[in-house]
Order: C-alpha cells, then structure tokens, then sequence
C-alpha cells in the first residue's frame, strides 16, 4: 500500500463547520429565488435548479420543500440538488426559499412539479448512447450543447452532463440540449453527456465535445487563499498542518489536490459538509526533523476544472 505521501487520497466523511454570507447592509430579507425548474433524474429522485438570489439580501443557505415539507438545505453557494428517496409514478411539487444570516426565510419560490417515472423490475439494460453531441461557446462563463436523443428499452429518463469526471448538470430526459454556467473565461473544457433510466442505468458517454471560453484566467481569482503550513510530532512521526480558505465559487469545492515539492503529494475530498470558511488538513511527513519542504495546493472547482495553485509555502519538520 502506498503512503498518504504519495499520491494517496483521503475521504474525509466527518462534516466540517460551514459558514456563508453574513446580512447584507440593506439588512432586507432575501427575495424568492428565480428560475426554479424540477426534472425527475430516475424513479426515485428529483433534480431541483434555481437561480441565486442577490448577495445583497445576505444569503446564507437555501431550503428545498416537498410539498409543505424542508427534505433539504444546502450552502448559498450551491444552486441545485438531488432529492431523493422519493416514490416511483409519483407527482411532487417543490418551492425553495432563501435563508439570511439572521435565519429569517425569504418568501417561497414559484412552484414547479415533476413526476418519477414508474421503477422497472430488473432493469439492468442501459439507454443507448446520445448521438452527434456539439457544444459553443456562449460568452466568457456559459457555453450551449445539443445531442441526438438515446433510447432505452423502457425509457430515458434524464441526461447527465460531464466535464472530465465530473458531473456538473442534469436535465430531464425530454430535453437534448442545455446551457452550461457558471464556466471561467480563457479556459478549455471538455464535455460528455450520458442518458440515465428510470432504474439508474447509464448509458456511454456521447463526445467529448471540447471547446474554451473567450477571455483570459491566470487562475489567481479561482486558487485558495491564506495558506499557512506548519509541522508537528506524534506517534515518532512528523506530519504537515495546512489551513487555508477555499475559492469563492459559483457552488462547494469539495476537492483539492496538495503538491509537495513541486509533485503531487494527497487529494483530499470531503464526504461531508465542505468547509467554506477554512479549511485544514494534516498529512504524513516522516520521521526526521529538520527537513523543509514546499507546499501548495489547488482545488477542483464546480465546473470541473481546476483552479489556480496558491503560492507555496515553506515548512520544516520539528519547528
């Protein structure tokens, strides 16, 4: 088994504190997000999008409703979510209300509905793969893409669209285009799309079609801030303590790659709730003091991308 030194990676499953924006300076309540729209993602779930609400209302999180039921809250800076747990062949209406730092709740969002398609007994037959996958640019933070419908042998139920590894959208299955946002200008992406059915079953992937918004990104405004490294001992070893604030993003960052000495060195991904107002992690060293080494990081950020390094920082065992 290789150490945590090299190239390992770290599920970190326990919940970090969050923090979001405090009250805006009109100190108004927030207003009701815009733009709501549900589409069933399989039988047993619901993908619910949103617009933001205006920082100046002070958002600190949103609330999803089912019905006259909270099923979930999520951070500011996330704008969807998957509910679900829900019932095959079964209508829901949803709203979402924005929650200020003062924990007062704006007004309700304008409803919208989705039905979960009937579950499929036995059902391990994947829809086919969506055809002929195109993508432009659209300005410097969106980009559109369209693809030929798939099939399946009951029916597709949703599309999930990748950039890499990540997914970072899903639509209904009705639809065979979207608008990507939220992307970084001057920056290549690579998108895939793959068809979902009604018993979580996913097809290959269509393209990848690539492309790069206009514009220019030297990745400072997208790398983590306020790093600081420090060293200690336990257990005859020494290890590295880094604490650091993550990027502001149009959603959570969730994963960061550490380098050590110019290589990578651990990836670290939060099970949990991802920290939002800083961040701290410590990793193996060895077992000898006086050794200094360079240290820096990046994060994965909501569009799939990876951001900007932060500067490095040194650090020396046993001081």
């Amino acid at each position: 088994m290789r150490r945590v030194l090299l190239y390992g990676c770290l599920l970190l499953a326990t919940a970090c504190g969050w923090a979001g924006t405090t009250t805006g300076e009109s100190g108004r309540m927030p207003g009701a997000p815009t733009g709501v729209t549900a589409g069933a993602g399989s039988a047993t779930s619901v993908h619910v999008m949103w617009n933001a609400v205006s920082a100046a209302d002070g958002v600190r999180a949103y609330e999803v409703y089912r019905g006259g039921s909270r099923v979930v809250e999520v951070p500011a800076s996330e704008h969807m979510v998957d509910v679900t747990r829900l019932s095959p062949a079964t209508a829901y209406v949803f709203t979402v209300r924005a929650r200020d730092g003062a924990g007062r709740l704006g007004p309700p969002s304008r409803e919208v509905r989705a039905t979960t398609p009937a579950a499929a007994a036995a059902d391990d037959t994947p829809p086919t793969r969506p055809g002929a996958l195109t993508g432009r640019a659209a300005g410097s933070r969106a980009a559109q893409l369209s693809w030929s419908a798939a099939t399946d042998d009951r029916a597709v139920v949703s599309y999930d669209v990748y950039q890499g590894d990540s997914k970072i959208h899903t639509v209904s299955g009705a639809q065979t285009a979207t608008v990507l946002t939220g992307l970084r200008p001057g920056t290549a992406y690579s998108f895939t799309v793959r068809a979902r059915d009604a018993a979580d079953n996913l097809s290959p992937a269509a393209g990848p079609v690539r492309l790069t918004t206009p514009g220019s990104d030297d990745g400072r405004a997208t790398a983590p801030t306020g790093l600081s490294a420090g060293s200690h001992r336990a257990g005859g070893v020494y290890y590295l303590d880094l604490s650091w604030v993550p990027p502001r993003a149009d959603g959570v960052v969730t994963e960061y790659e550490i380098q050590l000495d110019g290589r990578a060195a651990t990836s670290l991904v939060w099970g949990g709730s991802a920290p939002q107002e800083r961040a701290s992690y410590s990793f193996y060293a060895g077992r000898e003091a006086g050794v200094t080494h360079r240290v820096r990081l990046r994060a994965k950020l909501p569009d799939g991308t990876w951001g900007g390094f932060t500067p490095e920082r040194s650090v020396t065992t046993g001081r």
